[in-house]
């Protein structure tokens, strides 16, 4: 079943509970929380108490995509602040501390997810793959909501759908990044499950036939 994940970079942060409440009733699966700390990626976003309000008012599974350096340090806070799924980077930190994180996460009850950069390699993700319930392929650069999606990513999520498949792994395929009704189908092809999107749906005055326009894609 394809999974759609609105990341809330993209609400309006003036009425959140609002927008969050919107894309529940228009049938979205996930709420997608981006972190970023303007040193992993050049941005910088929202962090533990957004997530803790956000987690008073609403029990939709959030989805957390730690853009951070060296999220070991930050994996428990997040999780005791209400994540459901804590998404980190392959990138942000040694084999050791990734390592590290994901028992974090795992030993605080929640899912764990590891992201890929454009330019990473799937075979990056491979020593963690049997330990992960998400794998993320970013299809635009992190940092910035409203990019083009990056169609030379798409052998990427066919490789990593490969893997999972030929592991007998539960793990799910999540794509972000300029994910909307046209290239969601070539996602979804792919072999993706979970789809992140932002302006396409919180950009759009009827976000429940935005959401079934992608999933049905």
């Amino acid at each position: 079943m394809i999974k759609i994940a609105p990341s809330i970079l993209s609400a309006d942060f003036t009425k959140l509970g609002a927008e969050i409440e919107d894309i529940r009733s228009a049938g979205a699966e996930y709420v997608h929380f981006d972190v970023m700390d303007g040193f992993f990626v050049p941005n910088i976003s929202i962090g533990i108490p957004v997530l803790k309000s956000v987690r008073k008012m609403t029990e939709m599974f959030l989805d957390v995509h730690l853009m951070i350096d060296k999220p070991v340090r930050y994996a428990k806070a997040f999780c005791d602040a209400g994540a459901d799924l804590v998404m980190f980077h392959v990138e942000a930190d040694s084999y050791q501390n990734i390592s590290d994180a994901i028992d974090i996460v795992k030993e605080n009850g929640k899912k764990v997810g590891l992201a890929l950069k454009p330019r990473t390699p799937a075979s990056v993700l491979y020593p963690f793959i049997d330990r992960l319930d998400m794998a993320l392929v970013m299809t635009v650069e992190p940092g910035f909501g409203g990019q083009s999606f990056m169609h030379g990513q798409l052998p990427k999520i066919a490789e990593l759908r490969h893997e999972i498949d030929k592991r007998g792994l539960a793990c799910e395929l999540e794509v972000d990044g300029g994910v909307d009704p046209v290239t969601a189908k070539l996602v979804k092809d792919a072999g993706a499950t979970v789809l992140v999107a932002g302006s396409a749906v919180f950009g759009k005055p009827d976000r429940k036939a935005q959401i079934d326009a992608i999933r049905n894609a």
